[in-house]
């Protein structure tokens, strides 16, 4: 009964998460056609979002002695790097365009282990990559030429490695006796973030008169500053926190399977908030990228079974200690998304 009743706020938890994440692209967007920079908004999220999670960071302040390489990757790649390439992304393509490319993130990984670490991934794997390149063809109209802005194309994708980053650092950090606890992990990846993004973004030269005045969500004007309030206490320091709990109650697989459900929510409110429509094909192609990443996440090892597998290196590790094993696993794959970066 316990465990159940854990698995269903696990689920709230990883579902409240998506649809924290899921917002952050529509309330960062009117900031930026309002006259801010994508890197004075990615500034602004980030660092106002550290002096949030400063009491956290204080209450793990071993993690920079302990995993200053860590924390280093984190702030850089997941907060920095991810952030600042997708919000730069969606200042010149849509929303959920730039979130479906960013999707490709899983294949990337998968790519990772195959060609750089040299280990066998799974058909199933394979299908989802084949799937998910399809489906990114159709978002993007690519028979046409590219559909959208190139540039912005490449900065959603430049957000996609980034990711990949951010998840072979994860296996690194997860596991073993020197684990990171990942609430101090994302404390610390803020404040870094913030810091080196004060040094490319330059916040002193932030019109900070945007955020006195008002943005369009469509056709209706809102305060900036309510903006930049929902975008770093919900979708920041809200979907991160909710993220990392509904981790610890649910698998990584499961919780980034229901964390697909940021991009459904990303698009959808982008539909509706900021007039941002896909076309059928394009729907259709979401769907395929979503799908590729499902797969791609949830084809998960059994033990002793000896075929290839999609799982976490870490997971797949442990399944084969508990299989007796006592070296490294024959065969392993990327690990799965444990939350969302946006």
């Amino acid at each position: 009964m316990q465990a159940s009743e854990g698995r269903s706020a696990g689920l709230g938890l990883a579902l409240a998460s998506a649809l924290a994440f899921g917002g952050s692209g529509v309330a960062a967007k009117p900031l930026i056609e309002a006259g801010l920079e994508p890197l004075h908004v990615t500034w602004l999220r980030a660092a106002f979002a550290a002096v949030v999670m400063l009491p956290v960071a204080w209450r793990h302040r071993a993690l920079v002695r302990r995993r200053p390489a860590l924390l280093a990757g984190f702030g850089l790649l997941a907060v920095a790097g991810v952030q600042a390439c997708y919000f730069a992304a969606i200042s010149r393509i849509p929303v959920g365009v730039a979130l479906l490319v960013e999707y490709l993130a899983p294949a990337l990984v998968l790519a990772w282990v195959r060609f750089v670490q040299r280990r066998r991934v799974s058909r199933a794997a394979a299908v989802g990559v084949v799937l998910a390149a399809g489906g990114l063809a159709c978002v993007v109209e690519v028979w046409s030429g590219l559909g959208f802005d190139a540039l912005g194309l490449a900065l959603a994708l430049g957000a996609a490695c980034c990711q990949v980053g951010y998840f072979v650092l994860s296996d690194h950090g997860g596991d073993g006796e020197n684990a990171a606890d990942p609430l101090g992990v994302i404390a610390y990846g803020l404040l870094i973030g913030a810091i080196a993004l004060t040094a490319v973004a330059r916040p002193w030269n932030l019109d900070w008169s945007v955020l006195a005045g008002r943005a369009e969500l469509d056709t209706v004007r809102v305060p900036a500053v309510l903006l930049l309030a929902w975008l770093v206490l919900v979708a920041t320091v809200v979907a991160y926190l909710t993220g990392v709990l509904s981790v610890r109650r649910l698998s990584p697989p499961v919780a980034g399977v229901v964390a697909c459900l940021e991009a459904v929510v990303a698009t959808v409110l982008a539909w509706v908030l900021l007039g941002e429509h896909l076309g059928a094909v394009q729907v259709v192609g979401g769907a395929l990228v979503l799908a590729g990443a499902f797969i791609a996440q949830t084809s998960t090892p059994t033990a002793g079974d000896g075929t290839p597998v999609t799982g976490s290196v870490a997971e797949a590790a442990g399944v084969d200690r508990a299989a007796g094993g006592d070296g490294e696993p024959e065969e392993t794959a990327a690990p799965s998304r444990p939350a969302t970066h946006r």
